[in-house]
């Protein structure tokens, strides 16, 4: 442990050292202006300082409040040596942070015992420091393999609805790629973003409720079949209704929300506008452009800038303005996710980081 002796006195000094060299594992400083004091407490770690109250230029009161605005030395023990018995000088120092005081004239023995007493609360306050980061560190790493293993679990139902719907996956990658890149050039906070980037591959989870024959059929479907498609939002809604975390919740939102349109027009619920969620409005710009640009079994893929001209056509009638404003501006980024995402018979593209 280090300690920090200041005194204007330097037979003081080399006085209190002397009476301090004798303490085991403390190393001493000793410094004969606060100014010297300050500078040296700006490099090194000190774990106790002890300061005398009558100095030229800075008080021990003045020195002592400049140490406490250091981060470092905000619970560092600090003493403060006087004369003085006056109760205000004294109130003065403890507001400003002084921890014990020491009267002038004192005994050596009265020293050394109170520079041992507070070193060994300083040394269990970094013992308790050190443990509650090795603690902080613990949670951390769990919390992140726990969110790993969300993440990863998330994908691998989000492939599993995709190969259903005669996909590989890659068209959840860039569903997710694309709604993170319009949710970062909204005003939403970085922790939607990355939940929208999280949930969005679920936005068709509901799917695993339709028939095989519906969702696969190569014609056009009957006015029946199309009721049964729309299901799946209603199917999805149900999967993850009243779910505990957020992630679900943003999922739910998403599934809900992402066949609605901003004029009302859209389904299940006909909502309009900012009754929409922003994480479905968010979701719906980038699913319906990658369903544009995906071949399926009753369309061919549309060109990229076919389907860009889509999405600002229907701006402000299908598509909340500002997600396809962002939309628009992103577009070089989004082109070249939907250049190297794309579907491989070898294998499913990995989650878009």
């Amino acid at each position: 442990m280090r300690a920090l002796i200041v005194d204007d006195s330097k037979s003081v000094l080399l006085w209190m050292g002397a009476a301090l060299t004798e303490l085991p594992n403390l190393s001493l400083d000793l410094c004969d202006t606060p100014e010297e004091a300050l500078a040296l407490a700006a490099t090194r770690q000190y774990d106790l300082v002890v300061v005398d109250y009558l100095m030229p230029k800075l008080t021990g009161i003045e020195l002592t409040a400049a140490l406490r605005q250091q981060p470092d030395y905000h619970a560092i023990p600090i003493v403060m040596i006087t004369a003085e018995q006056d109760s205000e000088v004294r109130l003065k120092a403890i507001v400003a942070g002084v921890n014990d005081f020491l009267n002038k004239p004192f005994d050596p023995i009265e020293l050394r015992a109170r520079v041992t007493n507070l070193i060994s609360l300083r040394r269990t306050q970094v013992e308790l420091a050190a443990h509650a980061h090795r603690l902080e560190e613990a949670v951390r790493e769990a919390t992140a393999e726990l969110a790993s293993r969300e993440k990863e679990m998330i994908w691998r139902l989000a492939r599993a609805i995709e190969m259903r719907d005669g996909g590989t996956g890659a068209h959840v990658a860039r569903v997710a790629a694309i709604s993170r890149l319009i949710a970062e050039g909204l005003p939403l906070a970085p922790h939607v973003c990355q939940m929208i980037h999280l949930a969005a591959p679920l936005h068709d989870i509901g799917k695993i409720g339709v028939r095989d024959a519906v969702l696969n059929k190569p014609g056009r479907l009957t006015p029946e079949e199309m009721a049964e498609i729309r299901e799946h939002v209603n199917y999805g809604v149900r999967l993850l209704e009243n779910g505990g975390s957020d992630l679900i919740r943003v999922a739910a939102a998403i599934i809900g929300g992402h066949h609605e349109k901003w004029d009302g027009s859209g389904y299940p619920c006909g909502l309009a506008g900012t009754a929409i969620p922003i994480e479905a409005r968010v979701t719906a710009v980038a699913d319906v452009f990658d369903a544009l640009t995906s071949a399926r079994p009753y369309k061919e893929a549309w060109p990229a800038k076919r389907a860009y001209d889509e999405i600002v056509r229907c701006s402000g009638s299908h598509f909340d303005p500002e997600c396809v404003r962002v939309f628009c501006e992103k577009w070089p980024d989004i082109e070249e996710i939907a250049r190297t995402l794309r579907d491989d018979e070898d294998g499913p593209p990995a989650w878009p980081s």
